[in-house]
């Protein structure tokens, strides 16, 4: 017979549960006695940076190149909610927070997405005359990058889709490029 093999977790979800309720106790008698909130524990404060920093290995958020700024986004938002936690009604605190990073996640890649959006507006609406004047003592190699970037990246502007319907047109288009 084959012995089991024991995984080793990167975060002892027993033991952030005890520390999370430890810390939940410190807290509510911080309130109670009218004193300032406790700081966070270095054990929660790494465990919320070990489930961040392996969310981020994962296949649908490792290509990005702000994937440091995710990491920072969802460890805020962990101490952010972390009060919000219950031990009394959930005992999977890491299950909790995994949730808090990835939904961070998620709303750092929209926030990205509508900066390239806009980037893209601004060079889109730009008049090329304006990168066309040049200073004595340039060369014509700036002038010319500059025009073929555009004429390139003209017919590439990523249009958002306002409804479902041209959602749909524009998978189609894109599954239609594809082929």
């Amino acid at each position: 017979m084959r012995k089991k093999k024991v995984t080793q977790h990167y975060v002892d979800n027993k033991k952030f549960l005890a520390e999370m309720t430890k810390f939940r106790t410190r807290v509510l008698k911080a309130q109670d006695s009218g004193r300032k909130r406790p700081m966070v524990t270095n054990y929660i404060g790494e465990c919320f940076l070990k489930i961040a920093n392996h969310l981020a290995y994962r296949p649908n958020f490792i290509n990005y190149t702000f994937r440091d700024d995710m990491i920072s986004d969802g460890v805020e938002n962990c101490l952010q909610y972390m009060d919000n936690f219950n031990p009394e009604k959930s005992d999977n605190p890491f299950a909790y927070f995994t949730q808090i990073i990835y939904y961070a996640f998620i709303r750092r890649i929209q926030k990205e997405k509508k900066q390239v959006l806009v980037k893209q507006k601004i060079i889109e609406n730009t008049d090329t005359e304006e990168f066309l004047t040049q200073l004595d003592g340039d060369d014509n190699q700036y002038k010319n990058q500059m025009i073929e970037f555009l004429k390139i990246n003209q017919g590439n502007v990523i249009e958002e889709p306002k409804t479902k319907k041209q959602k749909k047109k524009a998978k189609q288009k894109n599954l239609e490029k594809f082929m």
